[in-house]
């Protein structure tokens, strides 16, 4: 009993800092070649060859296209893999939610067993407690472990690997984009870009599967930490680095709003429950 409910406490938290971050280690330059080396065709390595250079090309491909406008040809290459990457999102909005569905109604059944042996602290009884929450699990067919957050690794690579195409491009260096300079740093997109990664995390938050009452302040801290180290980050970085990740932010807010309107149940009227087949 112990242990699954460690499990479950511990789960969420350790994923959300685990995809907090491992990006930002990668993205500090712990690679064997710099960060900052210009990526060509002669560069070696399966990850350099394969996604940074082709991803360098589609950048300056639509810079060309728009009279050498790279901050344009950021946000549209950005755009255009947010889109790519939507179906994963998808899947993994749709995970959650149904997660989210089956513990609003598993939850008064795991409250009415917990009340069932609170005065007993007994080996027995925990080892029954935990027997009889196991057959509600299966009851409900609820893993407290599928988060759904595969998607989220599975799309690193691709994101990584736009983020060194954005750096080892030097021609993006040479170019402003609105009232910034995409090669130097700048004052006011890493307040835009720590303010979108807040937004993105409230946003994930009110569409994830429900938070017990012992996980709010490891939420809240890692709500506070993300845009806090983006921040950080995005000041000691060139200017074309936080207006991807504000523009990537902005449509991940877009997009769980409405995966959250898509995927969402109708619920029984003063209830948390959701609207059964038979019930609709």
């Amino acid at each position: 009993m112990n242990n699954i409910q460690l499990l479950q406490k511990w789960a969420k938290p350790i994923l959300v800092i685990l995809i907090v971050l491992i990006p930002v280690i990668m993205l500090s330059g712990c690679s064997a070649a710099s960060p900052t080396d210009p990526i060509s065709a002669d560069s070696t390595g399966i990850f350099n060859h394969f996604l940074i250079y082709p991803f360098s090309l589609m950048i300056k491909f639509i810079a060309d296209a728009f009279h050498g406008n790279y901050g344009l040809a950021i946000v549209l290459m950005t755009l255009i893999i947010r889109l790519a990457i939507m179906p994963l999102m998808m899947n993994q909005t749709k995970k959650q939610m149904v997660m989210k569905d089956k513990m609003a109604v598993l939850q008064p059944e795991l409250n009415a067993l917990q009340e069932k042996y609170k005065n007993d602290g007994s080996t027995d009884a925990k080892k029954q407690q935990q027997a009889e929450m196991m057959q509600l699990y299966q009851k409900h067919q609820f893993n407290p472990l599928s988060m759904g957050c595969l998607p989220m690794l599975l799309q690193w690579p691709v994101t990584l690997a736009f983020y060194y195409a954005i750096r080892r491009t030097p021609e993006i260096a040479a170019h402003d984009f609105l009232w910034f300079n995409l090669g130097t740093t700048d004052m006011i997109l890493p307040l835009i870009a720590a303010a979108v990664y807040y937004v993105q995390f409230r946003v994930s938050q009110s569409a994830s599967a429900q938070v017990q009452p012992n996980q709010k302040n490891q939420m809240a801290f890692l709500g506070l930490l993300s845009p806090v180290m983006m921040g950080i980050f995005s000041y000691q970085m060139p200017a074309a680095l936080p207006l991807y990740w504000a523009v990537g932010g902005i449509f991940i807010i877009v997009q769980t709003i409405i995966l959250n309107k898509r995927y969402t149940k109708p619920k029984v009227a003063g209830t948390n429950r959701p609207v059964s087949a038979e019930e609709n």
